[in-house]
């Protein structure tokens, strides 16, 4: 677990450096699983296409978690996090390769609230696509 961030050593505009969180077929399995989704758009190339879809996308909520798994890693706790919410923008296509992708996670701290509480917005992406839009969180820190 990365080290507690305190409240006062950060700064409105401060950018917190990317992540890079790798994502194969065996992901959304194992997502699946644990979620109850077993939707065949995320695991079935076959049918993901004959829905129109280019291939097997990421679950929606597992492309949120790792947002969330972002902020928690940065602030060092996971229980800090407040608030958080996002807008799906865009599909996290996964090959059927050993490769399968990568959703990069960046952010910056846009506002500094009372009782210690920052807003922290996420730039989510998957290859050159934004995957997320309006994502923030509201982080409790030390």
């Amino acid at each position: 677990m990365a080290a507690t961030v305190k409240y006062d050593d950060v700064e409105v505009g401060q950018e917190i450096p990317a992540a890079d969180y790798p994502v194969r077929r065996v992901n959304l399995v194992m997502y699946a699983g644990a979620s109850g989704d077993f939707n065949p758009i995320h695991w079935n190339e076959r049918f993901a296409k004959t829905v129109g879809l280019p291939d097997v996308i990421a679950h929606g909520m597992y492309t949120m978690a790792q947002g969330g798994r972002f902020i928690t890693d940065w602030v060092g706790d996971p229980g800090a996090v407040i608030d958080y919410g996002v807008r799906f923008s865009s599909m996290v296509v996964v090959p059927d390769d050993d490769q399968g992708t990568v959703i990069r996670v960046s952010g910056v701290v846009k506002e500094k609230l009372e009782d210690k509480r920052v807003v922290v917005a996420l730039t989510v992406k998957s290859g050159d696509s934004r995957v997320l839009s309006r994502a923030q969180s509201v982080v409790q820190l030390a």
